[in-house]
Formats: C-alpha cells, structure tokens, sequence
C-alpha cells in the first residue's frame, strides 16, 4: 500500500513538475516576444529617424554652410589731430559714448586766431585798394570824354585853319590878298593842328591810366582772393582746434593726454560706432558654391550662448585671404601641397537697436547661411552643361 502511494505520490508529484515547464517556456515565449517586439520597434523608430535625417539633409541640411571662424566686426575711425598744438582740454573719456560732431578735445594754437584776424584785415585792405581803383577809373572816364570833345573840337579847328590857307594862298599869290594874311592864317592853321596833336595824345595818356587802373583793381581783387584764402585757411585750422567725433559710437583706444603735444595725422583715439556691426565669416571655398547676396543667415555669439540672431550675406570678397596679405603666396616653384583656402564674407547684422548694444568687435561668433535659394541655378548650369555634351557626342 505505500508503495502504491508512493507510486501514486510519485505520479502526483510528476505531472506538477510538467506544467512548471509548461508555464517557464511561455513565459519565455512573451519575453523573447517582448524582445523582439522592442528590437523591432527600436528598428522602425531607427529607420524612421534615418529617413527623417536624409529627407531633411536632402531638402535642407545640405544647403546649410556653418563655420567658426567669424568674429564681429565695426569700421573704426581713427581720430587723429589736423594741426600742431598742445591738448588743453579733454572732453571724453576711455569707453564714452558720443554722437557724430560731438568735440573730442581742444587743442592750444594761438597763431590761429591771429591769422584769421590779420587775413580779415588783408582782405579789408584789398577791397579798398580795388575800390580806390575803380573809383580813379571812373573820373579818368570823365577826364577821357572831355579829352574826346577836346580833340573833336580841335580836329574841326585845324581843318577849318586849313580850309582858310588853301583859300587865301591863290588871292595872295595874285596879289589880291596881302601875304601877310596868308602867314597868319598858316601860323592858326599849324597851331591848330598843333593842339589837335595835343589833345589826341591827352587821350591817349588816358587810356593808358585807365588800363593802368584796371591793372592796379585786377591785382586789389587778386590780392583779395588770396587773403579770402588765406582766412578760409585760417578759419579752418581754428575750427580744427576742436577735433570732433565724425560718427557716432564709443570711444577706445584713448592715447591723447592732457598737455601732450600733437601733430597733424597723429593718433589719438578710436571711435567705433558699436550700433553699425557686421559679421566677417571666413567660409571655405568649398562652401561658397551656393553662396549668393541676400541668403538669409543665422549665428550665435560665443558671449551670448542660447541666443540666435539673424542676418544676411551682404558681400562676398573679391578673393581669397591669402591675395590681400602683404606678401601673397607663390606656387610656382618647389613641392606643393593643396589647402583649402577661405574667402571673407560680410554678413549683416538683422537685429534691434537694443540686442546690438550687447554685441562689441571681435567677438567670436559660430554662424550658418540658408544657401536654398542658389540651389535652382546650380541645377540649370549642370543641365546646361549636360545638354552641351550629350550635343557634342
């Protein structure tokens, strides 16, 4: 009997043991099904992501050239003195903010002054010089009609004295005139003639002083320009005894010092106009066949991390970086190794007024170019190019 149960029990025992194993591989089942499941859904997702990539790298990504290498940049003013002197005063300090016109600095001259004062007097006494002249033509005209009416009316006498011998020297030669009438009449008659010479030359005389006078109020008028010269050159280095900023910005660079003596072209401060920046990226030239003016641009300032700003290529360098150094490359000689060269190009800054004021020259600045809009165009000249070789075959 009790091996009969435990044979009984031993077949109990058994048939738990088979559903045990029954319940472990499906619950392998599910596992491995979970599994796969997950691998297969991780799959799609990964599949789904890659095409998403490609699609956006195809339609866009690609068309996006970015570079590191671009800084911020501003047309500084050097502000240098136009004449010599001593700095008198300063009017701005280092990092200042001025407007376009503001003074600067004040510059001691003393000659200055006096020389515009000594050019009005040159120019005063030019004028009356010239005034004086003109005056002395005029009564030299009146004396010159009177000379005129003069000689008119001697010329009428001596031909009239003529007249009068040519009729007397037949009748004296007959007789019938006594000849010492006739030696009258010669004697009037070559007086007249006589003064009529006179008054010609009294004319003459005239004429010439008035040319001499007209000389003399060319020359007044001569002198006057040239003190009008000479003062405008005056005034102007007066003016220029106060330099005044030219465009509006901020300050820097400030060497200029109270007392200093200066001469003209000498440096003595930057004006950097901050609210007029731009970008200059240098891009590989791989990266500018797409590249067009007007393509919309963004970029990030190292010092203002998080924060995109956007632009626009305004202009493409005539050439590469290495043309405009001082002493460009030559390859025509020796081993040569290839490197990619970078061409500059200008990005304007589409920003606020106030936005910009954080931004300062040489900042680094990581930036991008949408180049989409070129894509057509590059599509055209391979066609084009396709076109002329499948004619040429």
């Amino acid at each position: 009997m009790t091996g009969q149960k435990g044979s009984n029990g031993g077949m109990a025992d058994v048939e738990p043991g088979f559903g045990r194993l029954d319940i472990d591989e499906a619950a392998g089942d599910r596992k491995r099904r979970k599994i796969w499941l997950v691998l297969g859904t991780a799959a799609a997702i990964a599949l789904l992501a890659g095409a998403i990539w490609f699609i956006h790298h195809q339609l866009y990504g690609k068309y996006q050239q970015t570079t590191d290498d671009a800084y911020l940049q501003a047309d500084s003013v050097t502000v240098s003195a136009r004449i010599s002197g001593y700095v008198s005063e300063m009017l701005v300090h280092e990092n200042q903010e001025v407007k376009a016109g503001q003074a600067l600095l004040r510059i001691e001259a003393p000659d200055y002054p006096s020389q515009a004062t000594q050019g009005e007097a040159q120019i005063n006494l030019a004028s009356a010089n010239a005034a004086n002249a003109e005056a002395m033509i005029g009564e030299q005209q009146a004396s010159i009609e009177q000379a005129r009416a003069m000689l008119a009316a001697a010329r009428i006498k001596a031909r009239s004295a003529a007249t009068e011998v040519a009729r007397y020297a037949p009748l004296a030669a007959s007789g019938a005139e006594p000849a010492e009438k006739l030696a009258s009449l010669r004697t009037q008659a070559a007086q007249a003639a006589q003064d009529a010479s006179a008054q010609q030359a009294a004319v003459e005389g005239a004429m010439r002083r008035i040319a001499s006078l007209q000389a003399q109020v060319a020359q007044a008028k001569a002198q006057g320009q040239s003190a009008r010269a000479q003062l405008a050159a005056a005034q102007r280095n007066v003016r220029d005894m106060v330099i005044r900023a030219s465009v509006a910005g901020r300050v820097g660079d400030l060497t200029a010092r109270l007392g200093q003596f200066v001469q003209p072209g000498l440096r003595l401060m930057s004006v950097v106009p901050v609210d007029h920046l731009y970008l200059e990226a240098n891009f590989k030239e791989t990266q500018l066949g797409l590249m067009r003016q007007g393509q919309p641009a963004e970029f990030e300032v190292d010092a203002l991390p998080g924060v995109t700003l956007r632009g626009h290529v305004a202009s493409l360098a005539p050439g590469t970086g290495s043309q405009f150094s001082l002493l460009p490359p030559q390859n025509a000689t020796g081993n040569f190794t290839k490197i990619v060269q970078r061409v500059p190009v200008r990005i304007a800054i589409d920003a606020d007024t106030a936005l910009k004021k954080l931004l300062l020259p040489g900042m680094s600045v990581s930036v991008s170019v949408d180049t989409r809009s070129a894509r057509d165009e590059i599509q055209r000249l391979k066609d084009r190019q396709q076109t002329r070789q499948d004619a040429g075959r």
